[in-house]
């Protein structure tokens, strides 16, 4: 791949709980983890994104009672997808995979810490309002496009990458590099959904 000092990987949510025996486990999810150790050196500016829940959190299923995981719920910021308690701040399941190579990144962004909204884009909280400071870090680093890679497809993934279009960079989603939970076709939706935002997708 060639990339220039204009670039940034952006590397999404490659953490045990997303990946195969994790709480919230997306299939074949570290199968990610080769091409993203791969690519990550043809870049001088990787930023990695952490998922990063207090317990308890406002998006977890066991805070709603007689609730399920994969329920959908209207939250003040709009729908939300409850999820297994996944990611608790500090432990073993919010770790990054252990094969994944950290070294390169200059930057982590944690998401999700605040217990009443979720956080699924490396940009905003779920509020489309709340920032996490990215888009100034990137500007300021003189970065004009961003790849994403990482878990999920259809979540994390998909909204980062929608969010960097819409703050003004190119934008590409490299799919080799990302795996989908995929609820009732989300992964196709998000691949639409992305491209009809101005995502290309590779």
């Amino acid at each position: 791949m060639k990339t220039t000092a204009s670039d940034a990987l952006i590397v999404i949510d490659v953490q045990n709980d997303f990946c195969p025996g994790g709480a919230l486990a997306v299939n074949e999810g570290d199968a990610v983890v080769p091409y993203i150790n791969d690519i990550s050196a043809h870049f001088d500016t990787v930023v990695l994104t952490q998922d990063w829940h207090p317990a308890g959190h406002s998006s977890f299923a066991s805070s709603h009672h007689g609730l399920d995981p994969f329920a959908s719920i209207d939250m003040d910021y709009g729908p939300q997808t409850l999820w297994p308690d996944h990611c608790i701040q500090a432990s073993t399941g919010a770790e990054f995979h252990r094969d994944l190579n950290t070294t390169g990144a200059q930057l982590v962004i944690r998401k999700g810490f605040r217990a009443s909204i979720d956080s699924y884009s490396a940009f905003f909280e779920n509020d489309h309002t709340t920032s996490t400071g990215l888009t100034g870090y990137l500007r300021e680093r003189g970065i004009q496009r961003v790849f994403c890679v990482g878990l999920a497809t259809d979540y994390c993934v998909r909204f980062s990458a929608e969010d960097a279009v819409a703050q003004g960079f190119d934008t590409t989603v490299l799919l080799d590099g990302c795996r989908g939970i995929d609820l009732d076709g989300s992964v196709d939706a998000a691949i639409t959904s992305m491209r009809g935002t101005g995502v290309i997708i590779s």
